[in-house]
């Protein structure tokens, strides 16, 4: 059986798009699936687009999101390099066997006559403005000029790229596991660049040649790359490894949250949410984009909710651990269609993993908010607080500004609440919870239950009228964490104190 062998290969030319993480995830899982090899692949052979600090992001980035390559430039690995730059040599090897069989040919073209060309093209409404089957022999190239002349303009250090020879007329027929055969004809398609005029290789000849050499399987990646396939499809055959084509995949396109276009930066600032991973400085602008770590989401939030940007399991299961992903993941359930980014969806998932956490993961971080803000807590009260909050809250930075009340006395109370609720019955009955908890030390919550309950019962005062001004006394909102609870970590003592005081700041607000 094939071992199957998947890549992401992103270019280090910025920040990593959410788009990209959901390419690498698919592969990996992808990979894991089928007891293959995820490998992490630099392609940086265009420099002048190229980002410090970029590669290094994009490492850090997967990192974090749990996506680990089993081979990277960082790990290294048997089919190395793993940077394209450092595989120069490699493609020229390629380069030339394509200009030996005619498959290729030297361009000699500048950037002027090749605009002039397109103007030409332009001016007589051709439908393909393009440097192709056609246009190519009114071109100053290898298959214009003698050889002589090639040579010499070689000799002369004069610039060239070689350009790949697409066939005049020719169907191109291409099968994608995602979206069935594709078939484009060779008039379509322009001459692609192979090696550029630095004699670094374009996206086309590194892409081909290296998946060949790496023992790529199978091809999963954006939409986007599909208008390159048909030159692909064609540089495998020329290059004589056609039965090892690797087999394609092109995901679904992430659009916007209103499903108009493609998912942007631009988009996603405007919309008010992160579209990296983690923050990213721009080293040419200066400006701080913040990532979805720094934002306060979980990875493994992250990663289930883009597991099912394009990919359905099938089930009514929405949260999946990663080994749950890995177990289900299939290429067949991937849809077509673009999807929609939604951003309430993923606050949705962020909430479900806080909830499903040990409260110990969370409460170094709380603990270093509270002293912050000025508030003494120990670590056993800590826990008690996120215990109690965290079904509740979306993102751990919320807990600081919700647990405020166990450090302060609440000044301003729920006003609907009071008006509605704040009657002479209720302040009375609020009087004898505060005399029964008064000398109570450490009681459970279904202890404080029980003895509240009972006092008023006694009084004959319907717990109903008073158990909601009770949390307002206590907490200065009409709804909130569980109240028990909240007297539990209070202790009874200073539940009964902050009663009284409250009470005594809401005196003129008693209702007859």
């Amino acid at each position: 059986m094939e071992k199957i062998r998947v890549r992401f290969a992103p270019s280090p030319t910025g920040a990593l798009h959410i788009g990209g993480v959901r390419t690498a995830l698919f592969n990996y899982l992808f990979a894991k699936k089928n007891k293959g090899t995820f490998i992490l692949r630099i392609e940086d052979t265009d420099q002048a687009r190229f980002v410090e600090g970029a590669e290094e992001y994009l490492q850090n980035a997967l990192e974090w999101c749990g996506i680990s390559p089993d081979e990277s430039p960082k790990l290294g690995g048997d089919f190395g390099p793993y940077r394209q730059s450092e595989r120069r040599d490699i493609y020229q090897k390629y380069a030339q066997q394509l200009l030996n069989s005619g498959q290729a040919y030297y361009a000699f073209d500048t950037p002027g006559e090749l605009d002039q060309m397109r103007e030409k093209l332009k001016a007589t409404k051709a439908v393909n403005q393009q440097y192709n089957s056609v246009t190519r022999m009114t071109m100053k190239n290898s298959l214009t000029l003698s050889a002589e002349d090639v040579e010499a303009r070689i000799n002369s250090g004069e610039p060239y790229v070689i350009r790949m020879k697409i066939p005049l007329k020719e169907e191109v027929r291409i099968h994608d596991l995602i979206r069935g055969w594709i078939v484009v004809h060779s008039s379509t398609l322009d001459d692609k660049v192979l090696m550029k005029s630095d004699g670094l290789p374009t996206y086309h000849l590194a892409n081909v040649v290296d998946d060949h050499l790496m023992g790529i399987t199978h091809v999963i990646r954006g939409e986007e790359w599909l208008p390159s396939v048909p030159a692909h499809a064609l540089l495998y055959r020329f290059l004589g490894w056609e039965e090892r084509m690797p087999k394609l995949a092109h995901l679904p396109l992430i659009l916007k949250p209103d499903g108009n276009g493609k998912l942007s930066k631009r988009a996603a600032d405007k919309a008010g949410f992160p579209i990296f991973p983690l923050n990213w400085n721009d080293p040419e602008t200066g400006n701080l984009s913040v990532g979805f770590k720094e934002e306060g989401y979980l990875p493994a939030a992250l990663i289930n909710f883009l597991s099912l940007l394009g990919w359905n399991p099938g089930t009514e299961q929405e949260v999946f651990s990663l080994k749950e992903l890995e177990d289900a993941f299939s290429l067949e359930k991937v849809n077509k269609a673009g999807t929609k980014f939604d951003i309430d969806k993923i606050r949705w998932f962020n909430a479900q993993y806080i909830r499903s956490m040990d409260s110990a993961l969370l409460v170094n971080e709380f603990l270093v908010r509270l002293k912050l803000k000025g508030y003494v807590c120990t670590e056993e009260k800590g826990l008690a607080i996120v215990d109690l909050l965290k079904e509740r809250i979306t993102f751990s930075s919320e807990l600081t500004e919700m647990s405020r009340a166990f450090f302060e006395e609440p000044s301003t109370f729920d006003e609907k609440v009071v008006r509605k609720k704040l009657t002479r019955e209720a302040a009375s009955g609020l009087t004898l919870c505060a005399e029964v908890l008064k000398d109570k030390e450490n009681l459970s919550e279904d202890e404080i239950r029980e003895l509240l309950s009972n006092t008023l019962n006694d009084a004959d005062i319907s717990p109903g009228k008073v158990i909601q001004m009770l949390r307002v006394s206590l907490y200065g909102e009409g709804s909130g964490p569980d109240l028990m609870g909240i007297i539990r970590i209070l202790t009874p003592m200073k539940a009964s104190v902050r009663i009284i005081n409250s009470l005594e700041l809401l005196r003129d607000k008693i209702q007859d």
